[in-house]
Order: C-alpha cells, then sequence, then structure tokens
C-alpha cells in the first residue's frame, strides 16, 4: 500500500463530500417544494433554512479541510478519519435538524464545532512541538 495513502482520512473526508450533497439535494428538494426559481436565494422559510444548510456547510469545509490535511500529517491517518466521520456526522446532523427547524440545527453545529476546535488546538499544539523537537 501506498505510504501517503491514508484510508481512514479519505475515508472520512468523502462522508463529509457525502453530507454536503445531501445539503444540495435538500436545497433542490425545498426549490421544487416551495416553487423557488433559480436564481432566487430567498423565499419561503423553509427554503431558506435549507439554502442556510447547504451554504453553512461550504463555509465550514474551508475551515475543516486544511484541518484534516494537517491533523492527518502530524497524528497519522486515524486521528485524521476519527476527527472526519466525527465531523460528517455534525454536518449531517446540522443540515437534517436545520431542514425540520431552525432550533434543531445547534447540536450538529456544536459537534463540527467542537471537533473543529479540537483539531484546531491538536495542529497547534503538534506544530509546535516539531518546531522545538
Amino acid at each position: 500500500m501506498n505510504e501517503l495513502f491514508y484510508p481512514l482520512t479519505s475515508l472520512g473526508v468523502l462522508a463529509v463530500v457525502i453530507a454536503y450533497a445531501y445539503a444540495m439535494i435538500m436545497v433542490g428538494r425545498a426549490r421544487g417544494k416551495y416553487e423557488v426559481k433559480v436564481p432566487a436565494t430567498t423565499g419561503p422559510d423553509g427554503f431558506v433554512r435549507a439554502f442556510r444548510a447547504h451554504q453553512n456547510s461550504l463555509e465550514q469545509i474551508v475551515v475543516f479541510l486544511p484541518l484534516v490535511a494537517i491533523l492527518s500529517a502530524l497524528y497519522g491517518d486515524l486521528a485524521g478519519g476519527i476527527y472526519a466521520f466525527i465531523f460528517a456526522l455534525g454536518r449531517f446532523l446540522f443540515v437534517r435538524g436545520y431542514n425540520i427547524a431552525a432550533e434543531k440545527r445547534v447540536p450538529g453545529f456544536m459537534i463540527g464545532l467542537v471537533a473543529n476546535l479540537l483539531a484546531l488546538i491538536a495542529c497547534l499544539v503538534g506544530i509546535v512541538v516539531q518546531l522545538v523537537a
């Protein structure tokens, strides 16, 4: 096996991509349900919630990708994979909850937020340790 291939991290990243695709599908469904024509980005509450869940997921992926790359480089495939799967779970719960009701987005958001904060701290510590060693 290629030593540069991280299968757990890769599967976790794909899980995040699947969660993002789920968010895209929910926007498409909401467009149909609420008759919101492209390119409109506003409409009834149900559409706006689906749209915001999708947009917020995109915003969070921008933070996730560098963290997962650095974390897996510092601590290995298992660490990157665990982080990615936890983040993916948080994103899925966030999107699902937000599509039901705005207040139901919070548990999924908190899972992703905590995962990102812990990954950020672990990356900073790992980088400092590498620099000092």
